[in-house]
């Protein structure tokens, strides 16, 4: 793979393509504060300086972008309804304690130990339940206005399908600009916050309240974003035809991804995580100079401190990211179902079923487990529920013995 391109750019080529970046990733950056009620210049902000202090973490080596995590919306607004947004802000600095553990049993064991306790079987159903969760909150929003929000829906549809090059890569981008151009000319948007903000303005940063309810309630809900984060390092990997794995080391990697997920929950944005949207990006263009990253990183920062960007992110109608939403997660679920497939999970294995089934109806089905004031739900507990039955069912000896005789 010729990555000639890295050495050949000038620092303006490279401030060019790492705002290219930024625009990338933009679209599903802001989309997760606006339909958990966070505010987007937060999230543009956070994302910008958990990138950079990822990269510091991980020497500068490796290419990865770090946004909104879809994976957070449905507990988000579970938490916020069960302990206030301060209290859910406090409950997502916990997940980086999630990554810290992996980290160091990564350090530890090797990665033979992830794949004994998050096998497909298990982060199959819990993306299932990612997509399959949220997809009412998308059907609510598009109800609002359905022509909106499947002008929305088909500009996404057709840019992911029939469009060439980086357009390609920002369908969720398109799909919100041409919804709210519709919106503009044939609908009453209030735009008089836009017209109100200031040019140049802080994020508003909510800080966390103490809630150890709502603390143990997130930090399952990272088990999934954990799994990607490990799947997208072998990605970069490929594209960038180097090992990162090895040198940083995976370890550096996860406890990045951490930090940067806790510097997120205290200044008040969603947790982050590495981003496959960015990496496509990279393939295509060949670029993978970590340098062109961290100027997306900076330009980020800079963005969230342009007041209007945020009143205008803010003035977008329902409609249209619900439109959005009803791809994005049907998506999330679809990979899911791909990930299995992929690593051949056994769904006629009596083990295999009585972990994906439970999983899903547990999550499905809104399960809830309350001790004192301990509360999990959701996909959390799904979670729980998927790492338990795996670490604590016999593999089946039938299935061991048909193996053998063939």
């Amino acid at each position: 793979m010729n990555h000639t391109s890295d050495t050949t750019l000038t620092p303006i080529r490279k401030g060019i393509v790492g705002v290219q970046f930024l625009f990338v990733a933009f679209g599903a950056t802001v989309l997760v504060p606006l339909l958990v009620g966070l505010d987007p210049s937060t999230a543009l902000f956070t994302a910008g300086i958990g990138t950079l202090v990822f990269h510091l973490v991980s020497k500068g080596k490796v290419p990865i972008f770090l946004g909104s995590s879809f994976a957070f919306i449905a507990p988000i607004i579970k938490a916020t309804e069960l302990y206030g947004l301060s209290g859910t802000l406090f409950g997502l600095t916990g997940v980086g304690l999630v990554y810290f553990a992996m980290s160091a049993l990564v350090k530890w064991q090797g990665l033979s130990v992830i794949h004994r306790i998050f096998p497909p079987v298990v982060i199959g159903p819990v993306i299932i339940l990612i997509g399959i969760t949220l997809a009412g909150t998308g059907v609510k929003m598009a109800e609002e206005n359905w022509v909106l929000a499947l002008i929305s829906l088909a500009t996404a549809v057709i840019v992911s399908l029939k469009a060439k090059g980086l357009l390609r890569l920002i369908p969720i981008f398109c799909g919100i600009g041409i919804g709210y151009l519709t919106a503009l000319f044939f609908y009453e948007v209030d735009l008089s916050g836009v017209r109100e903000a200031s040019w140049f303005s802080l994020p508003e940063f909510v800080h966390p309240t103490f809630s150890w309810e709502a603390f143990v309630f997130m930090i399952p809900v990272a088990i999934a974003p954990v799994i990607e984060h490990i799947g997208n390092i072998y990605v970069v990997n490929t594209v960038a035809n180097k090992d990162f794995v090895k040198d940083p080391g995976l370890h550096r990697t996860l406890l990045g991804d951490g930090i940067a997920c806790m510097i997120a929950g205290v200044l008040g944005g969603p947790p982050v995580t590495t981003y496959a949207e960015v990496t496509g990006a990279m393939s295509i263009t060949k670029v993978t100079n970590p340098q062109v990253i961290r100027i997306a990183a900076v330009t980020a920062i800079l963005f969230s401190l342009i007041g209007k960007i945020s009143a205008l992110l803010k003035s977008i109608p329902n409609a249209v990211l619900g439109g959005i939403m009803l791809l994005i997660f049907g998506t999330i679920a679809t990979a899911g179902v791909t990930n299995m497939l992929q690593h051949k999970v056994d769904l006629t294995n009596t083990r295999n079923i009585i972990i994906f089934s439970l999983t899903l109806t547990i999550g499905i089905g809104g399960a809830n487990f309350t001790w004192g004031e301990l509360s999990l739900s959701g996909i959390g507990l799904a979670a729980i529920v998927g790492v338990v039955l795996n670490l604590i069912l016999p593999q089946e000896k039938e299935a061991k013995e048909e193996k053998q005789e063939q």
